[in-house]
């Protein structure tokens, strides 16, 4: 059962409200479901405030609407007796102190592109309150403020909203453990409208029978999301897909997807643009080699468990035969889950780092690789040419698995090329037995229950 649980953006708070006691124009975006609307709704809280959901109507219809909330909000009986018959009248008769916030603003403007003109000219003569300008077609709004625009380079902030970090989704399931909770991440993110939508009466596997297995809303959200953002999508299924089996340099996508190389390239700069893809090269890489040694990866984890559980199976699942793909679930989400927990360890570590907890404040963080061999992140501080290494398991490991790991991770880390740096090895993974003891080693071990202690000490 959906609840209206709001769950931190402490800091996108505090800006919104700054920038709303100055007057502005905001841009605000990011994908569906990110929650945008009730960060807004929390952020204006305690401001006058005009909200108005852009529909696909007659513009006479909203300004139908916008006159009697403008009305609403002012008790001008003159609106009753000359309502407003255009969006100038609209900014002419708002009070100066209001915040006004059109919501998928982008349909107002495939409607009725005048508003842009109007919108300049209100900012550029009239405009005192703020106004926020919001939407979820993440392509349409970077373009509202492009280049161009008759609004280019008027906005006083451009927020985007991304979905809430591992370390806050504990808040929607307070029964479920840290490894529950690792599961949860991996199947929806971080996005606050999938969160609620799983029962927290259930287990991770559960919900995910009855959410996508099942064919409920989960099901075909993330063919939703992409078609309201793109044209074409069977390529970009053929890509997704080609990535969560694992083809993740440019040429073995080119090769996988049988697409022509700057076909590939357009495609591929889309889905990166739109969060949905992200592109990785090993962190000590110079930039002009990063673009050849580079690997493409699905970044979002939703999107990830879908094009690897649940679109290969498609076909059985609407028929109603959904064995085959319930099977490879069971037998892969494991396997699945150790990319999910490197990113989790990521964010861990980032926040460590935040905290002063590390032998070094590192400056960049990311994976190395190179001929075979691969370490899962790599904490770097170049000024004081100090580095940290860590391998990442989603494994309970006895003292002596973990000891074998560390002392090939020292191995390892002499391939990088960091030879007269301070160099540092760790590893994270879901339990570690007897850590104190490798701790005396000069090791930096961490497991599910540090992350525990980091979220109590969070939550202060």
């Amino acid at each position: 059962m959906i609840t209206q649980k709001f769950v931190d953006r402490k800091a996108e708070l505090t800006t919104l409200r700054k920038v709303f006691k100055k007057g502005a124009l905001i841009i605000v975006y990011g994908r569906r479901r990110v929650g945008k609307t009730r960060l807004l709704v929390e952020a204006s809280r305690g401001f006058r405030t005009l909200y108005h959901l852009c529909k696909e109507e007659e513009v006479s219809e909203t300004l139908r609407t916008l006159n009697a909330k403008l009305f609403s909000l002012t008790g001008d009986e003159s609106l009753l007796r000359h309502p407003v018959r255009s969006f100038d009248e609209f900014f002419e008769r708002l009070p100066e102190d209001v915040v006004v916030i059109f919501d998928e603003f982008q349909i107002l403007v495939k409607n009725h592109p005048r508003i842009l003109g109007v919108l300049q000219e209100h900012l550029d003569f009239r405009g005192s309150g703020s106004i926020v300008l919001c939407g979820s077609s993440v392509s349409m709004m970077e373009e509202l403020v492009s280049y161009g625009s008759p609004i280019y380079g008027r906005r006083t902030l451009s927020l985007k909203v991304e979905p809430l970090k591992f370390s806050h989704i504990g808040e929607f399931f307070p029964n479920y453990s840290l490894e529950d909770l690792v599961k949860v991440y991996g199947m929806v993110d971080g996005i606050p409208e999938y969160l609620l939508r799983l029962d927290p009466s259930l287990s991770p596997e559960e919900n995910a029978r009855e959410e996508f297995f099942g064919r409920g809303f989960l099901y075909d959200e993330a063919e939703y999301l992409l078609r309201y953002e793109l044209r074409d999508l069977s390529t970009y299924n053929t890509i997704l897909e080609a990535i969560s089996y694992g083809h993740r340099s440019f040429n073995e996508l080119k090769n996988a997807t049988g697409l022509d190389g700057s076909k590939l390239t357009r495609y591929l700069s889309i889905l990166m643009n739109l969060g949905i893809v992200g592109r990785e090269a090993p962190v000590t890489e110079k930039p002009k080699k990063r673009a050849r040694n580079s690997r493409y990866f699905i970044r979002d984890n939703y999107f990830a468990f879908y094009y690897t559980f649940v679109y290969p199976f498609k076909e059985g699942i609407e028929i109603g035969m959904p064995n085959e793909a319930l099977e490879h679930f069971e037998r892969n989400f494991n396997r699945y889950l150790g990319w999910v927990f490197e990113d989790i360890a990521r964010q861990f570590l980032i926040e460590l780092n935040k905290a002063g907890k590390l032998p070094f404040r590192f400056t960049k963080i990311g994976r190395w690789w190179r001929k075979g061999e691969e370490i899962d992140l790599v904490a770097l501080n170049e000024r004081e040419r100090k580095a940290l290494f860590v391998e990442v398991k989603w494994k309970d490991l006895s003292e002596r698995e973990a000891r074998g790991i560390l002392k090939d991770l020292e191995r390892k880390a002499e391939l990088v090329g960091l030879d007269d740096w301070e160099r540092t090895c760790g590893l994270v993974a879901k339990k570690v037995e007897e850590k104190e003891e490798l701790r005396k080693e000069s090791w930096l071990v961490w497991d599910l229950r540090d992350f525990e202690r980091l979220r109590e000490v969070e939550k202060l």
